[in-house]
């Protein structure tokens, strides 16, 4: 065996001897109570010297009651007795909890306990390896013929009659293991304990209970049960050996369970981690989507919004322009107006003095008309080609938008509101009682309105006024 300590072993053995010691039925006669002030009466010391004659403590609770020669004895109703008296050969009572009169000169009896016992068992066995190993069991019995039991086995011991007959029955027990494991190798004892079973239990039922046909008639006991707790390997080395292999099968087993398991979740994390990923990337880009297609429309909103102001500007310049233009157009058309009233008085003050002069210068008016004529031709000749060079002007420049302005201009006047104020262009100078006079002032008129036009295209009154100033200066 091995030199080594099997804690184990201890424990189990600590543990049978613990459980041993709780089966045992301990009890204690209490003390007879004696009134104070008062010594023992004659009764009380005839029953203390019976007391101590008794076991001190009994197996089992029986009560002895009555005096002297008349006295009774209760047995309880779980425990055999047998009575017995001097000049009788058989017993005058045997049986279970039977109680009867006693006479303690002529009477004697036994009393045993019915129920049913327990033997612990450790057997130290050398299996057929030659390996020492300890098999725990335990054997329950009980009295099934007492009439048979108390002739055969000794129940005298007042304390625990069933001592010795437990003691026998262990160590039948114990011989008949150690008999059984001797054939059995380390594995057959660990792995299977029903031939222990069997062949404890048919030795002790031959020879409690006794075999047919053999002429014994048993022990008058009846056993009830065999069980083997458990076998022990008393090396610690080789218990450890023995469980290696199982330790490294099972160790690989769950080494490969772990591996598979780690796999199976690095595989799972992989899938999460691919799923997350392609969730993000799959977020990130239906959020760039949204980005741009955020973007865009802010885009075409401030586009949309550019071009309406754009579009807003233009029409209220344009607007402005317009008013501007009309504004222009309306004090033209009034200017226009003025001097054609001031043409028409001037032109009716003419034919007046024309109508006076000519009946004084009859003479003079054919010289007059001639002269009239030639500078009414070469005003018609400066005057168309005035009007050439402005329309080569308007179609060659960006003033054409001017010229059609100005054709506009007396519908913008007309839409105007009536101005505050009210300039007039006077010609000063030259001959108006002439028909010549008469052309060359409509002359400069028409030249004054010409360079208004040209002037005058942000509608300003300071060019009007220089305009005008430059038609009296060179009327």
């Amino acid at each position: 065996m091995s030199a080594e300590r099997n804690v184990y072993l201890d424990q189990a053995v600590a543990q049978q001897e613990r459980l041993e010691q709780d089966l045992r039925a301990r009890r204690a006669t209490p003390p007879q109570a004696v009134p104070a002030g008062a010594g023992p009466s004659r009764k009380q010391r005839i029953a203390a010297v019976e007391q101590a004659s008794m076991p001190s403590t009994p197996a089992v609770d029986v009560r002895v009651t009555g005096f002297w020669r008349w006295k009774t004895v209760i047995v309880p109703p779980n425990a055999f007795v047998v009575h017995t008296r001097r000049g009788h050969r058989e017993p005058l009572h045997v049986g279970l909890g039977i109680s009867f009169r006693f006479d303690p000169a002529r009477d004697s009896y036994l009393v045993v306990p019915g129920a049913m016992q327990t033997i612990l068992i450790n057997a130290y066995c050398i299996c057929r390896e030659l390996q020492g190993l300890v098999v725990q069991a335990y054997v329950q019995w009980i009295i099934h013929d007492f009439a048979t039991a108390y002739r055969k086995l000794d129940f005298s011991d007042a304390d625990d009659p069933m001592r010795l007959v437990n003691l026998q029955l262990r160590e039948q027990a114990e011989a008949a293991i150690k008999d059984k494991v001797a054939t059995m190798s380390v594995h057959e004892v660990l792995s299977d304990k029903q031939p222990i079973i069997e062949e404890l239990t048919a030795r002790l039922r031959a020879m409690a209970e006794g075999e047919a046909g053999s002429g014994h008639g048993g022990l008058g006991l009846r056993i009830v049960t065999v069980q083997i707790k458990e076998a022990i390997v008393s090396s610690a080395r080789l218990w450890e050996n023995l469980q290696k292999p199982f330790r490294a099968e099972q160790g690989r087993v769950a080494r490969l369970a772990e591996l598979a398991a780690e796999e199976a979740i690095a595989e799972r994390e992989l899938s999460a981690s691919r799923a997350r990923e392609t969730q993000r990337l799959q977020t990130e880009r239906e959020l760039d989507e949204l980005r741009a297609a955020n973007e865009a429309a802010q885009f075409d909103r401030e586009a949309a919004e550019r071009v309406r102001r754009a579009q807003t500007e233009q029409e209220m310049a344009r607007q402005l322009a317009e008013l501007a233009n009309e504004t222009t157009l309306h004090e033209l058309r009034l200017e226009r107006a003025r001097g054609a009233e001031e043409l028409a008085a001037g032109r009716e003050r003419a034919e007046r003095e024309h109508e006076l002069a000519r009946l004084a210068v009859e003479g003079e008016l054919a010289l007059a008309r001639a002269r009239a004529d030639a500078e009414h031709a070469r005003a018609l000749l400066e005057i168309e080609r005035a009007r050439l060079r402005a329309a080569i002007e308007n179609e060659t420049s960006p003033e054409s938008l001017q010229s059609k302005l100005i054709e506009s201009l007396p519908e913008i006047v007309a839409r105007l509101p009536k101005p505050a104020e009210l300039r007039a262009v006077t010609i000063n100078g030259g001959d108006g009682h002439t028909v010549a006079g008469l052309i060359a002032e409509l002359g400069a008129v028409v030249g004054a309105l010409r360079e208004l036009t040209r002037g005058t295209g942000d509608g300003s009154a300071a060019d009007a006024d220089r305009s005008g100033s430059r038609l009296r200066a060179g009327s």
